[in-house]
């Protein structure tokens, strides 16, 4: 039996070879080239892009749709956001297009790796694959956990969990793992294919038996790697077709070894493996030109000035356990879930499907009148219900978000962005009125807050003859001072700071208001001296400035 393995090995091997050529006249900078490669015996045609990080004009960088659909074709998607090129990105739910792979921006995690996989009426946890670029551009492949929902929470580990087909591994836990504290940009996938140099497919542990990605099996398929002179190699493989069947997993390893890299992960594969530069298809994933499978993350080339984007500040954040006083629960019924992955030190809890009398109420305790990002965390299993409410009253209205809970589970997942008045009525209740399943869950709640804004007060002064008044004071001043506005008519209002060029500074102020009088602080902190500019804003429309003067 070994001989025979021996053979087969050297067999897969012998087939592996591929003549590569390069394409000529792609319009592609300097520091990335595209490759073409055709083999007839098993038939193949693969192409690949060679990312040179030591070229400071180039990078490569992850991108998730902000279309409407949430998903595009990778040449559409490819020229919307004016990149080089680009490859499809990792796994994604085909019903609304939610990524279930990581996607990291600079100081921004859009998306994490599915925490918790249900198979044969079991959970897995797992350690899933990111590629990833770190603050000095040095890529990397790593087997990772989500604790939370920022960068900063990713955690990278030596080894995957050791998931095995009816043994799921134990949960990964911080202290097993090293914080990548120093990511710039990443995107998720998997499994890895190549580690330290040497073929290492970690298809069960990272549980893609009976996800619909196969092992050994030739398929389309699109793959991430690095080279150790810092070279990024991004491939893509036909399949299914005469004219190129495919790879296996264990294939597309060699494939990528053979080009010289250290370590490599898998991406989506199947007819969403697309290659494009600029607005160009470069290859047919299964033979076809046209009617390409839209994808919501590709991994694109791009000038490397790209990856310098401005991070947003959170001038607020909470977070609400189902245990927390600010968390009450309505009706009987409730109970813990056995199941970990559950956020801080008291587990989720469960209740069945019901009319919507049984809820979980979260009364956040708010800065002021704002935008507030609202995410939820739960833990993930098959009998979880596929469409939980989570209701979110705010400014005299209410708005229902529906979330599969059989997905997306221990990670902080985003319901949406709302409008709070902060006027002590306003709540967020995940409530039982569900239908596709058979338990809600309710754990945690996170509420965060991008508006460079605190506490709006209203104060009692005799209303002025005009419409709408707003007034520094004291001004001149040096670092605190307050804005003073008195509106007429209620409606949504904003205030934004401008410096003496027109150019916006920050919102101090963008909320629903009621008419009367009020007053923010304005607080200096981070601003130069010189002249400025406040602006009481109704949409696109002015209605009161004043002057001020910050001196230090």
């Amino acid at each position: 039996m070994k001989r025979l393995i021996l053979f087969l090995w050297a067999g897969l091997l012998a087939a592996q070879t591929v003549p590569w050529q390069e394409v000529q006249n792609t319009g592609l900078p300097a520091g990335a080239r595209l490759f073409s490669g055709t083999r007839t015996q098993p038939a193949l045609r693969a192409w690949y892009l060679d990312v040179d990080l030591n070229d400071p004009a180039v990078a490569v960088r992850p991108y998730l749709s902000t279309v409407a659909a949430k998903r595009e074709a990778v040449p559409a998607f490819t020229a919307r956001v004016k990149a080089h090129a680009a490859v499809n990105g990792g796994y994604f739910s085909t019903v609304d297009g939610t990524s279930y792979s990581t996607v990291v921006y600079p100081g921004q995690l859009l998306a994490q790796n599915v925490a918790v996989l249900n198979r044969d009426g079991r959970s897995y946890p797992a350690t899933r694959s990111l590629f990833s670029l770190n603050q000095g551009l040095k890529p990397a492949v790593d087997w990772i956990y989500h604790f939370g929902g920022r960068p900063l929470d990713i955690y990278r580990y030596g080894q995957p969990a050791p998931n095995a087909p009816g043994a799921p591994a134990a949960a990964p836990t911080a202290a097993a793992g090293t914080a990548y504290t120093d990511i710039l940009t990443g995107i998720g996938g998997g499994p890895t294919l190549l580690k330290n140099g040497q073929v290492r497919i970690s298809y069960d542990e990272e549980v893609f038996w009976g996800s619909g990605v196969g092992n050994t099996n030739r398929d389309p398929r699109t793959a991430v790697g690095y080279t150790a002179e810092n070279h990024v190699i991004l491939i893509v493989v036909d399949g299914r077709q005469p004219a190129s069947e495919g790879a296996s997993l264990p294939e597309l390893a060699l494939l990528m070894q053979e080009l010289g890299c250290v370590e490599a992960m898998n991406l989506d594969g199947g007819g969403s493996s697309q290659m494009s530069v600029g607005a160009n298809l470069i290859n047919r994933p299964e033979g076809q030109s046209s009617g390409l499978r839209q994808v919501p993350t590709i991994l694109a080339v791009v000038h490397a000035e790209s990856l310098v984007v401005k991070q947003k500040t959170i001038y607020f954040e909470q977070v609400i356990d189902s245990a927390d006083p600010a968390c009450s629960l309505v009706g009987s019924g409730w109970f813990e879930s056995a199941n970990t992955g559950y956020y801080g030190s008291t587990r989720s809890l469960l209740n069945t499907i019901g009319q919507g009398s049984r809820y979980a109420e979260f009364k956040p305790n708010l800065r002021g009148p704002a935008e507030y990002e609202i995410y939820g965390w739960w833990v993930a299993s098959s009998n979880r219900c596929q469409d939980t409410p989570f209701i979110v009253y705010h400014q005299g209205r209410s708005d229902t978000v529906r979330v599969n809970q059989t997905s997306n589970g221990s990670a902080w997942f985003k319901i949406g962005l709302f409008a709070f008045n902060d006027d002590g009525t306003e709540y967020i209740r995940i409530a039982d009125n569900a239908t596709r399943g058979q338990y809600i869950v309710v754990d945690a709640l996170r509420i965060v807050s991008y508006d460079a804004m605190t506490r709006v007060e209203q104060v009692q002064v005799k209303p002025p003859q005009s419409p709408t008044t707003l007034r520094v004071y004291p001004n001149p001043f040096n670092d605190a001072s307050r804005i003073w506005f008195h509106v007429r008519e209620a409606g949504p209002l904003s205030i934004y700071l401008y410096d003496r060029l027109g150019r916006e500074v920050m919102c101090l102020a963008r909320a629903w208001h009621a008419a009367g009088a009020y007053q923010i602080p304005l607080r200096a902190e981070g601003l130069a001296s010189g002249l400025y500019f406040c602006a009481l804003r109704r949409g696109a429309e002015i209605l009161a400035t004043d002057k001020l003067l910050l001196l230090r």
